[in-house]
């Protein structure tokens, strides 16, 4: 076996030549950063491990431990602690029966304040500290080493405080879950009661490819949110914590994840059909072209070379057959294995018969022999 490495320069010289990227942004906020959610590639950041007051990004945990904790058709009697929360909220009313579906609902669609210390209450039976202190746990076996809660719902407490790249990763993982995937890029519903959910996320719906996730504030928080958008085989995340204003906040995060989504494009790395190697065949044989089974699209970096990799046999015995995986080609990015496609025969040859043998080695003895004389 022979392995061959070359860089992909030809591949990114075109993506760069015919693309570019946008400006990198000027964000008025306390924090902020933008990763490739694909790859977890910090793409920008400013003080992305300053620990700051998250304000209702919180919720994301809040369901997320309750989520893992229930079911969406269990039933919820509102607690007493619940009702008059400061803040967003639904009104909820103390002994109310709502599924925790419709709780959920409210806390991320319009971030209820009450609809998370109804949750908190059902799933630690009425105990909000022991509720936080799953939050906590969560928040260590999740890797998030800077976040610290305090509440349930994110209101202004001292202690609680994340930073933008522990809630960047929190975010992803909340994402997992599709009841949170479906809520998060709803604009308006309704739940029991008769209640009407409206959004606070201003990007749904004017953002291409936005598909959420949590906004919050407060005052000292100030406007907070994480935005997710979908871009050609990769989703960027951006969260921006502390600006001064909630326009400040949309136009910031906005330009924010169009600069991420700028940064790649959707670029074919192994190519169907193409050749990549040459294996010899005995017998006199032509050689038989070795071609990627497969094709392979990959989100690339612009102005960033892949590594690509062929491994395959020099030499093959006969027969061969049309299609038989004699190789594969392996493309990197940064050492990091990203595409790979098995490399086979683009045609059958048979072994031949005694007398096409015996006149091959005729024809090289004689070779031979007219060498030696001459």
């Amino acid at each position: 076996m022979r392995i061959r490495a070359v860089v992909l320069a030809t591949v990114l010289a075109a993506v760069v030549q015919s693309s570019a990227s946008a400006a990198t942004p000027r964000v008025d906020a306390r924090a902020y950063e933008v990763v490739n959610a694909a790859t977890g590639e910090v793409l920008l950041a400013d003080h992305a491990r300053t620990q700051l007051p998250m304000a209702s990004i919180t919720k994301l945990m809040t369901v997320l431990v309750a989520l893992e904790r229930t079911k969406l058709d269990d039933v919820v009697e509102v607690d007493r602690d619940a009702v008059g929360v400061t803040g967003s909220g639904v009104r909820l009313r103390a002994g109310e029966r709502l599924t925790v579906r419709d709780l959920v609902a409210a806390a991320i669609v319009q971030s209820a304040n009450d609809a998370a210390i109804a949750l908190a209450a059902h799933v630690a039976h009425g105990d909000e500290d022991a509720f936080v202190a799953l939050m906590n746990r969560r928040a260590r076996e999740l890797g998030l080493r800077e976040t610290h809660f305090e509440r349930a719902d994110g209101l202004d407490v001292a202690g609680h405080v994340s930073t933008a790249h522990d809630l960047n990763r929190l975010a992803q993982i909340a994402m997992r879950q599709p009841v949170i995937r479906e809520l998060a890029l709803t604009r308006n519903t309704s739940i029991a009661g008769g209640r009407s959910l409206h959004t606070w996320n201003d990007l749904l719906g004017e953002f291409p490819g936005l598909v959420g996730v949590k906004t919050g504030h407060t005052n000292r928080a100030g406007w907070c949110q994480v935005g997710a958008a979908r871009g050609g085989g990769f989703t960027i995340y951006a969260t921006i914590l502390g600006s001064p204003t909630r326009g400040e906040r949309n136009a910031d995060l906005a330009e924010l994840l169009a600069y991420g989504l700028s940064q790649y494009r959707l670029v074919p790395v192994i190519a169907p059909q193409r050749t990549y190697a040459w294996a010899q065949l005995p017998y006199g044989r032509a050689p038989v072209a070795l071609v990627a089974d497969r094709p392979a699209k990959r989100p690339v970096r612009l102005a960033r070379a892949l590594v690509e990799r062929v491994v395959a046999p020099t030499a093959i015995p006969l027969p061969v057959s049309k299609g038989q995986q004699l190789g594969e080609v392996r493309v990197y990015d940064r050492g990091k294995l990203v595409a790979s496609s098995p490399l086979v025969a683009s045609r059958s040859v048979e072994q031949p018969g005694t007398s096409g043998k015996v006149g091959w080695y005729a024809k090289r003895t004689l070779h031979h022999l007219g060498g030696l004389f001459s």
